[in-house]
Formats: C-alpha cells, sequence, structure tokens
C-alpha cells in the first residue's frame, strides 16, 4: 500500500488546475533528458516527447509504424522490380497507424497552443503522407476511411500554423493565400471522396472562411496594423474567435451552437 502511494500524482494536478473548454499546454526541458510536452487533462496529465514518435517508442527499430511500413514498401519495391503491385496494408496495420496518428495530431495541437508553428507543420505533414500513404495501399476504403475522416482537422491545423508563420512577419497577403489554399484543399478533399454535400457542413472550411473575411476586413480598416486579430472585441468577432477555439478543440456541437449565434446575429 505504501509503494502505491508513491506514484500518487495529487500534488501534480493540484498544482496545475485544470479548465474545462482551454487547451492547457507546457514544455519542459529535463536536464540530460529529452524535451517532453504536457498537456493538461480533465483526469490527469498526457505527457509526449517533443521529438520523435510522441511515445518515445521506435516500433521495429524504425522512427514510427509509418516509417516502418515505408520501409517495406521499398523492399517489396526492390524485391519486384520497383512495381507496388500487392503490397497491402492489412487492416491491422491501418489500426496501428490511425493510433500512431492520434498520437502526433495531440501532440501538434499542443505545439499550436505553444506558438511554435513549424512543428505543428512537421507532424501535421508527417500524418498527411500517412493518410496518403493508406489512401494509396489499405486492402478496402473502408480501411481508408478510418483514417481519412479526420483529414479535414489535419488541413485546418496545417493550414492555420502556416498562415500563422506569415502573420507573424505581417506578410498579410501571403497569410491570405495560405487561408485561401486550405479552403481549396478541403474542398477537394470533399469532392475526392465524392462527399461535396459535407462542404457546406465542414466546421474546418467555416473556421478559415471566418478568418479569411477578417484578414480582408482588417486591412481595410486598420492599415499596417498586424491583420487575423480584431481591434476591438465587438460581439460578432468573440463569436468567430470562439469558433475557431471551438472547431481546433474538436469541439463540435459547441461550434455548432456558435454559428447558430452567428447566424442570428447577421439576420435582420
Amino acid at each position: 500500500m505504501f509503494a502505491a502511494m508513491k506514484f500518487d500524482i495529487s500534488r501534480l494536478l493540484d498544482s496545475w488546475e485544470y479548465r474545462p473548454g482551454q487547451v492547457l499546454v507546457r514544455r519542459l526541458k529535463p536536464k540530460g533528458g529529452r524535451e517532453k510536452i504536457q498537456l493538461r487533462l480533465d483526469l490527469g496529465v498526457l505527457q509526449m516527447d517533443a521529438e520523435g514518435r510522441p511515445d518515445g517508442k521506435r516500433p521495429l527499430g524504425h522512427e514510427s509504424f509509418f516509417h516502418h511500413l515505408v520501409s517495406q514498401l521499398e523492399k517489396h519495391r526492390a524485391a519486384h522490380e520497383g512495381s507496388d503491385e500487392d503490397f497491402i496494408l492489412t487492416g491491422e496495420d491501418c489500426v496501428r497507424l490511425q493510433q500512431e496518428g492520434i498520437q502526433y495530431h495531440h501532440r501538434y495541437i499542443c505545439f499550436y497552443q505553444l506558438g511554435d508553428y513549424a512543428a505543428v507543420i512537421r507532424d501535421a505533414e508527417r500524418n498527411l503522407e500517412a493518410f496518403d500513404f493508406v489512401d494509396e495501399f489499405a486492402e478496402t476504403d473502408e480501411m481508408s476511411w478510418a483514417l481519412q475522416q479526420f483529414r479535414p482537422q489535419l488541413l485546418l491545423m496545417l493550414t492555420r500554423a502556416r498562415g500563422m508563420i506569415a502573420l507573424e512577419k505581417k506578410e498579410f497577403a501571403a497569410t491570405a493565400r495560405e487561408v485561401e489554399n486550405g479552403i481549396a484543399s478541403l474542398r477537394e478533399f470533399y469532392n475526392a471522396f465524392e462527399r461535396p454535400d459535407l462542404t457546406e457542413q465542414s466546421g474546418e472550411i467555416h473556421s478559415l472562411e471566418q478568418w479569411l473575411e477578417n484578414l480582408r476586413n482588417n486591412r481595410e480598416k486598420r492599415g499596417d496594423k498586424p491583420e487575423g486579430e480584431p481591434p476591438a472585441l465587438t460581439e460578432r468577432q468573440k463569436l468567430e474567435r470562439a469558433l475557431q477555439e471551438a472547431v481546433t478543440r474538436e469541439d463540435y456541437e459547441q461550434a455548432a451552437r456558435v454559428r447558430d449565434a452567428l447566424k442570428n446575429l447577421k439576420a435582420p
């Protein structure tokens, strides 16, 4: 009983209060150890390595299970005169890739909160490569969709990180282009998977469209001041910001409520 008590983390949790609706993140650099990222959850703390696979493991000697499968594809090509034919990802492969992708998803959400947009892009692009890999080699379309359904959220975060890098440099036209490209990528995704009906329901597209509208409006109103951040928190701007934050947290119920509030605000 005494030995078990030594693993009680109550003191750690008490010193870092959980706040519902907020993404609470911190970065640790222990002496002589690998840098860590911690995410405060309602029932504890999620800790990840800042480099490599978030859980610190090296599946089958590779940086990640995805990298292992890529090496298997290379071996297959070498044995079949460069052909990909008959190289298939099993259901188990897809499940493991999905579980691994969730780790990177948690980490790039944390990096975004920390303002490390280059790290967001690194992890998001890594997941995007894995999604493309599954789309090409999964045994069935159903197995592929298990990952592809998360692509809109991934494209949103990738777009926001790229846009924020440009925005921090006060390259406002470049920021707008990144947002426009992100919206186009999302529309292409829904069309490619024959679900154009989801375009109008997409919280990710709506979030980026609101950001683009802010960029354009603020360019006219604020001259050379940084764009994308409202000069005054009007009711409409508060709702727009709340919508972006809800989509980032994947709280789509809250996002729907905020969208309804925006529609009512705009109504005559």
